[in-house]
């Protein structure tokens, strides 16, 4: 199933795909500010005769268009950064930006599908069909998928195949299992509204700080006691601001949130609860509640036949040691959005190594991977479009 050449080839270029990643890893740049990732992008498929559009306003589109006739697969890396402070000074390598960083390992996504471009295109003329490259912004604000999909990024497209590299897993595994892998991800907004006055006198007030209270302990139970046990579920209240002085009874206060899950249904009933607990807990009170819930990223759901042909190829590539089933993550991904017009599965590519401190967490400053994984998820972009295209 898998081709010795394209083995071969990613394993000549481990060096420059090293490079690519180290680079763009010391210029990174911030959801929708990929302006010089896209120009370098642009100019590396220019080098290779790869033709490609640019998207708006950043991020590239490509098709490697193959010497037979057949179906077209679309491989994704994303692009974008985090504002997130690097903690890894030491690096010849580190970030060049102040509060920026490729915290989340996005760098090392594009660098190699640059990589996997280049074997393919080398070998067109042997391949059955097509492979579209999708180098995508704004992952991390859950809003370039959708982008993509509706400047056409996957129209035609039969198949949809995407990796991320992952630090909570050892380095030489890989990970892609039928099912649920990332869950449904949410935000949402309450503002009370009671009345302030003076700290000595609540019984004229109605206090914010006390509804907003009530209904950060009380929401919980919307999960613990009105969702089934075995549907995975998180309601987590992450920003509360309320009050203006220590002797001012609050008027206003405003809860900020997220909520995940994997199941539609699960979902919905958060939201009718959520605006439920939240309106009801300030009518006790005498205030009053606005609910703002915006859906952000649907659960990423692997195709079964895409899964297992993943599986296959990881066992072929890489040996059957290197298959882990690497448990559902409530972690969201915007992935989820090409789910609407092809099927397809979500790889993770194991990048965790203690020796080189690289089992950090996602997000984190101190965030950094092990550089030996660049070649498997190179391969495994590349050995996954052979595969399919010759299923």
């Amino acid at each position: 199933m898998i081709s010795e050449k394209i083995k071969a080839g990613i394993q000549t270029y481990s060096e420059e795909l090293t490079a690519i990643r180290r680079k763009l890893h010391s210029e990174p740049e911030l959801s929708w500010e990929e302006f010089e990732t896209t120009n370098f992008v642009c100019e590396y498929l220019d080098q290779l005769g790869i033709f490609y559009r640019r998207a708006e306003p950043t991020g590239v589109i490509a098709t490697i268009e193959g010497g037979k006739p057949g179906k077209t697969v679309a491989l994704r890396g994303d692009m974008d950064a985090l504002s997130v402070e690097e903690l890894n000074k030491d690096l010849e390598y580190a970030s060049k930006f102040e509060g920026k960083m490729h915290a989340c390992g996005h760098d090392s996504h594009t660098a190699m599908l640059l990589i996997a471009a280049k074997v393919l295109n080398e070998n067109k003329a042997d391949l059955p069909g097509n492979v579209r490259l999708l180098f995508q912004p704004a992952e991390e604000v859950a809003e370039g998928a959708k982008a993509f999909v509706k400047q056409g990024a996957v129209d035609g497209v039969d198949n949809v195949f995407g990796i991320h590299i992952w630090s909570q897993m050892p380095t030489g595994k890989v990970s892609c299992t039928p099912g649920p892998s990332f869950a449904s991800a949410d935000l949402f907004k309450v503002t009370f509204k009671g009345k302030g006055g003076h700290g000595a006198m609540p019984h004229a007030c109605i206090d914010a700080a006390l509804v907003a209270s009530s209904f950060v302990m009380n929401v919980q139970t919307v999960v613990s006691r009105t969702i089934d046990a075995q549907q995975p579920a998180v309601l987590t209240i992450g920003k509360m601001v309320v009050g203006t002085r220590f002797n001012v009874i609050a008027e206003n206060a405003v809860i900020e949130g997220t909520v995940r899950c994997f199941d539609p249904k699960v979902r919905d009933h958060i939201e009718t609860q959520l605006k439920h607990y939240a309106e009801q807990v300030a009518a006790i009170y005498g205030a009053t509640a606005i609910v703002e819930y915006t859906r952000g990223t649907k659960a990423v759901i692997n195709d079964e036949y895409s899964a297992n042909l993943a599986q296959k190829v990881i066992t072929e590539a890489f040996g059957g040691d290197a298959v882990f089933n690497e448990k559902p993550t409530m972690g969201g991904e915007d992935f989820s959005d090409y789910f609407e017009k092809a099927p397809g599965s979500f790889a993770l590519v194991g990048s965790g190594n203690p020796e080189k401190d690289t089992q950090w967490a996602h997000h984190h400053g101190r965030f950094n991977i092990d550089e030996d994984a660049l070649v498997i998820g190179a391969e495994l972009y590349a050995q996954y479009a052979w595969s399919y295209l010759n299923e």
